[in-house]
């Protein structure tokens, strides 16, 4: 089963890989170098067949037992040296994150806000964001550690029809997003970020973006490692520069275009 690190709000969620998108070796990327990652003791045999048992029943009722799954999964994913709970279904994701825990933001309390260099300021809920034109996507997600995990399919509102909907002002040049984890941010330059295939997310294998994936609102970048598509999205604000985000930090490209190499042919913007 192909599994996917999805480090903070990774990741995208999502990459802490060993790699950076460049292909040459990224600095922290280490599960002990980053910054809240909580060391805790070795998951029992019993914990891990009580989630196999879980996940099936998971699979087989729908979106809100997934969602409590997908969170006790991650909760105890990084303290499994064995790897065994990777069986469980869970989409094919290895979850991660560099705050201390899942934050959780319930659908109706959740809002968006888009500011910065706009003329019309937005703060959108969860039920707003649906009610704009939709867009689905399905693409295979890519790790720069080589994980991938196929034709997984988004569902969400284009970034670009959000920045037409708050008026990009003139000298505007990136995107930066703020998640509620309080840790994580990421960007895209404006080019990036008005591509078909850059969106706001709320949905994911045709269900609600659970908790660990980074629900209930997530950016997916399709063209990108998924290091870029940030968890728990609370904020865009539109810049005059780029300004890098969490594992650019560590030594991540800031453009993380997925190359040839690993079958994908998106085209990129300069």
């Amino acid at each position: 089963m192909a599994r996917d690190r999805e480090p903070g709000a990774s990741a995208g969620s999502d990459d802490p890989g060993d790699e950076r998108a460049d292909g040459t070796a990224g600095r922290g990327s280490d599960r002990a170098e980053a910054p809240g990652r909580p060391a805790g003791a070795p998951v029992g045999r019993r914990v891990v067949l009580g989630l196999l048992g879980l996940g099936a029943v998971g699979v087989a009722t729908g979106s809100a037992l997934q969602n409590g799954l997908d969170n006790a999964l991650a909760g105890v994913e990084s303290h499994d040296p064995t790897g065994v709970t990777g069986l469980i279904p869970g989409g094919g994701f290895e979850f991660y994150s560099v705050a201390d825990s899942i934050p959780h933001r319930s659908p109706a309390a959740y809002t968006l806000t888009v500011s910065g260099l706009v003329d019309r300021p937005l703060t959108l809920s969860l039920d707003q964001l649906k009610a704009l034109p939709p867009t689905r996507l399905v693409r295979d997600v890519q790790c720069v550690t080589g994980w991938r995990v196929p034709r997984t399919a988004f569902t969400g509102v284009r970034l670009s029809d959000l920045l037409d909907r708050a008026g990009v002002r003139p000298g505007a040049r990136a995107l930066r997003f703020i998640c509620y984890d309080g840790v994580y941010t990421e960007s895209l330059t404006l080019d990036q970020a008005r591509r078909p295939d850059m969106m706001v997310a709320y949905a994911m294998n045709d269900r609600p973006v659970s908790d660990a994936h980074g629900g209930p609102v997530r950016l997916y970048a399709a063209p990108m490692y998924f290091y870029k598509s940030a968890k728990w999205l609370a904020g865009i604000t539109v810049t005059d520069h780029v300004q890098p985000g969490y594992w650019e930090h560590y030594g991540y490209d800031v453009d993380a275009w997925v190359g040839r190499s690993n079958g994908r042919d998106d085209e990129p913007t300069s």
